[in-house]
C-alpha cells in the first residue's frame, strides 16, 4: 500500500501514521471474530489495519505511554517485552500484525 500510507523518513513516521497506528489498535481491540479485518480511514482512503502495522515495522519512534498500555492489554503474554520510554512503534507493530493475522485466520476457520 505504498500509495496510501506515507513512507518513513530515516526510521521516523509522520504524525498521520502515528494517528493511524492508534486508530488501527482501537479497531483491533473492537474486532469481533467472524467479521472481516477492520479498515480505518487514512488520507480519506480505507486501509486494512494489518497494512498500518506493516508500514510501521521499521519505525524507531518511541511509543507514547498511553499507547503502550493498550498494546500491553492486547498482548498480555508479551507485555514484559515492552518498556516505557524505550519500546518503539516497530516493537509493537510486529506483535500487533501477528495478532491481526491470527484473528484473520480464526475468522476464516469460523466461516468454513
Amino acid at each position: 500500500m505504498p500509495g496510501l500510507l506515507h513512507p518513513l523518513h530515516e526510521g521516523h513516521a509522520p504524525i498521520i501514521l502515528h494517528n493511524a497506528f492508534q486508530d488501527a489498535i482501537d479497531a483491533l481491540e473492537d474486532w469481533e471474530l467472524g467479521s472481516d479485518e477492520p479498515q480505518i480511514d487514512v488520507n480519506e482512503k480505507r486501509v486494512p489495519i494489518s497494512a498500518v502495522f506493516r508500514r510501521l515495522w521499521t519505525c524507531t519512534d518511541i511509543l507514547p505511554a498511553r499507547t503502550l498500555a493498550v498494546v500491553e492489554d492486547l498482548l498480555p503474554l508479551r507485555s514484559a517485552e515492552f518498556r516505557i520510554g524505550s519500546s518503539t512503534y516497530a516493537d509493537a507493530a510486529h506483535s500487533l500484525w501477528q495478532l491481526s493475522m491470527q484473528k484473520r485466520a480464526a475468522t476464516i476457520e469460523i466461516r468454513q
